[in-house]
């Protein structure tokens, strides 16, 4: 994986394609990003590249973030992720150099990882698709729950990764193999089919796919 770029999710839209037909799109705001640091095998015993998105005011950054931009010399940025690169990829980049939409050009499918919608503490009902219980035929207030999560004797215990009410979303997501539509270098968007992770306004990764369907 040789490209990657972080961007910011704008919200869906739809187009049309020379056929005529209709195509549901994700707009992403990506780039440009700079590389802020390189990690070597002999230093850090792997090879990546550190990019940056989105500048911020120095006073918002704590002094231990800000000493690495005065150590390069690169004005501040808010958000940093590695991408994790062979030896001889990561050596074609340099601290300083900017990553924009232009480097996906000629790719046709795409990785997009982000945190997904937040929605709260939730029931099985909500969180798997439990079925419930019947409404009616003697049921009283016991038509939401999960039902019966004991066990026997052996192992007298509630089995691991029992689907029970919890947190439901919040969590980092990849959604795999996105045809990648339109490359917009002007404005720096990128238009990327179907559905992507997290809501409107969230930083997403963009990367090359790494599997193909």
């Amino acid at each position: 994986m040789t490209t990657a770029i972080l961007g910011r999710k704008i919200g869906m839209t739809q187009i049309f394609d020379d056929k005529g037909n209709r195509v549901p799109v994700t707009v992403i705001q990506a780039g440009p990003c700079v590389v802020v640091q390189k990690r070597t095998l002999t230093k850090d015993s792997y090879s990546a590249i550190q990019i940056g998105f989105q500048s911020v005011p120095k006073r918002k950054l704590n002094k231990p973030e800000l000493g690495v931009f005065e150590r390069t010399g690169l004005d501040p940025v808010k958000f940093l992720r590695e991408i994790r690169l062979s030896e001889q990829e990561a050596s074609s980049f340099n601290v300083g150099d900017k990553i924009t939409v232009g480097a996906f050009k000629e790719i046709a499918k795409v990785d997009v990882v982000g945190i997904s919608k937040g929605r709260g503490f939730q029931g099985v009902i909500k969180r798997y698709n439990f079925q419930g219980f019947p409404a009616t035929h003697g049921t009283h207030e016991y038509r939401r729950h999960p039902g019966s999560i004991g066990n026997r004797e052996e192992p007298g215990r509630v089995v691991k990764g029992k689907k029970l009410p919890g947190q439901m979303g919040n969590i980092r997501v990849t959604t795999q193999s996105l045809k990648l539509i339109k490359v917009d270098e002007e404005r720096n968007i990128l238009l990327v089919r179907g559905a992507i992770p997290g809501a409107a306004g969230e930083v997403v990764l963009i990367r090359v796919a790494i599997k193909t369907k």
